[in-house]
């Protein structure tokens, strides 16, 4: 795609591309991506280029000149802040997260693609397709090797024949043979089955989806869910999907990049790593199942997702951090239902271990509960969370520190829970003895930097922020030249 990228509304009706096309055009349209047309290289300065670009201009990147890969484009950080997600989904981000959950809760099944479908433009069968044409990065310094973060992985239940999305990192070890990463959830016990068998797991990789279907892979959910409904549900439409190659499952059609092949049975493991993770350093090297490729098919002039996973900000963080803030919203609200509940951030910057909630209290110990509620929510991630007052912006870091620094009272807001099973990436927490690396132990803790006193209107005033007045009434713009 060195060409011009085919700019229109990220939402139209039912001829909506599927792809992320639509939604690199708008951000590129608004503002948000800088096109680089000077040469970088995957494994000397790609990354080091995209991940600056973001930090330090908020912009998401396009390469259309990757030395060692000739006619390929490569786009990263394309869904780093909450502002690109929105604009990717076509929402408002006001109502971002209740907007998803509304549409989460009405899935779409897919349907099958009329006509030859986009991702079939090229197709590279047994010895024709390698994986050392991918531009592939080494994200981070002490990368083992260049690394696939970006695939969404599809297998299908060999029993209900019911399919799953998941995101894995793959070490590329060679023109048809990566590493696979799993922990031990939905993809893993499919596997199980296979491998129980004695017989291998097809698998489809598919790099570069619009971000709905980005979003439903990365998304937790109960095992039996079909994430490509919640997909459709999203959109508002059905997700169209076409049959690969040389495995039976169904993949986007619109898709840039599909690898199909199969994961090894009777946990054959090959050493992997060192890989900077979604925490931002480097878990200890250890061993991972692994991927022989069969067939690549792909866009003729596929754009590949250079995913960004390491020290944040990166996609990874958001990505992973946008599906925690939605099952977070959705526990509390079952947690307590006469929560007032105003907004669920994730801090990225931490790599994803604190989340803050902001509340509007309305009984004393309430916001103590939606912190302890929201630690034990779906994911392991958060070993801290916090919770803000409604005058706190939750992404905002400085509001967040002042609110620390001036409402809480650490002998009393400042609760420890010792001795509970923690995220398996965490490093200052301590490997459970026996066990595999990924299970821990460690502590969690929470802060209340609510206002105090909720039945105390006087007291409360005390901890107001000193604003100029008609602070909210007064918009700059209005006063520049």
């Amino acid at each position: 795609m060195s060409q011009a990228i085919t700019h229109r509304a990220p939402m139209q009706g039912d001829n909506l591309d599927q792809s992320y096309r639509t939604f690199l055009a708008e951000l590129e349209a608004r503002g948000e991506l800088i096109r680089f047309q000077k040469p970088v290289h995957p494994t000397q300065n790609m990354s080091a280029v995209e991940w600056k670009t973001y930090a330090e201009l908020g912009k998401a990147s396009l390469f259309t000149k990757i030395e060692g890969h000739p006619g390929w484009t490569a786009c990263s950080q394309i869904v780093a802040d909450r502002r690109k997600w929105a604009i990717g989904l076509g929402l408002d981000e006001a109502t971002f997260l209740q907007d998803i959950g509304e549409r989460f809760r009405k899935p779409i099944p897919a349907t099958p693609y009329a006509g030859k479908a986009p991702v079939k433009d090229v197709k590279l069968l047994g010895n024709q397709a390698s994986l050392l044409d991918l531009p592939a990065m080494q994200v981070s310094a002490r990368d083992s090797a260049r690394y696939i973060p970006s695939g969404i992985t599809f297998v299908k239940d060999p029993d209900t024949g019911v399919g799953n999305l998941s995101l894995h990192r793959q070490q590329i070890n060679g023109r048809d043979k990566t590493g696979f990463v799993m922990l031990p959830r939905h993809a893993r016990a499919v596997y199980d089955k296979y491998s129980a068998r004695g017989l291998p797991m097809p698998v489809a990789i598919v790099i570069g989806v619009h971000p709905a279907i980005w979003l439903s892979a990365g998304y937790t959910t109960s095992p039996g869910i079909d994430e490509l409904g919640l997909a459709g549900g999203l959109l508002g439409q059905s997700i169209r999907t076409v049959k690969c190659e040389t495995v039976d499952i169904d993949v986007p059609a619109e898709a840039e990049i599909v690898l199909e092949g199969e994961l090894l049975p009777g946990n054959h493991l090959e050493p992997e790593g060192p890989f900077g993770e979604v925490t931002g350093t480097y878990p200890d090297p250890g061993q991972a199942h692994v991927f022989r490729l069969k067939a690549i098919t792909r866009r003729r002039d596929a754009i590949y997702y250079a995913l960004h996973c390491g020290f944040p900000p990166t996609d990874t963080q958001s990505t992973t951090g946008l599906g925690i803030e939605l099952a977070t919203m959705e526990h509390l609200r079952v947690v307590d239902g006469g929560l007032d509940l105003l907004d669920v951030r994730l801090l990225t910057v931490s790599g994803l271990m604190t989340l803050v909630i902001k509340l509007r209290p309305k009984v004393e110990g309430q916001a103590k509960t939606a912190l302890m509620a929201a630690l034990a929510g779906p994911y392991q991630q958060p070993k801290m969370a916090i919770a803000v007052d409604d005058d706190i912006d939750a992404s905002d870091l400085r509001q967040i520190m002042w609110s620390l620094a001036t409402r809480v009272r650490a002998d009393r807001d400042v609760i420890l829970i010792p001795n509970v099973k923690v995220w398996g990436l965490d490093n200052a927490s301590p490997v459970i003895p026996g066990v595999e690396a990924f299970q821990r132990v460690g502590t969690k803790w929470m802060i209340d930097a609510t206002k105090p006193a909720v039945t105390l209107p006087k007291e409360r005033a005390r901890f107001d922020m000193a604003l100029p007045p008609n602070f909210d009434a007064v918009d700059i713009k209005d006063f520049l030249p």
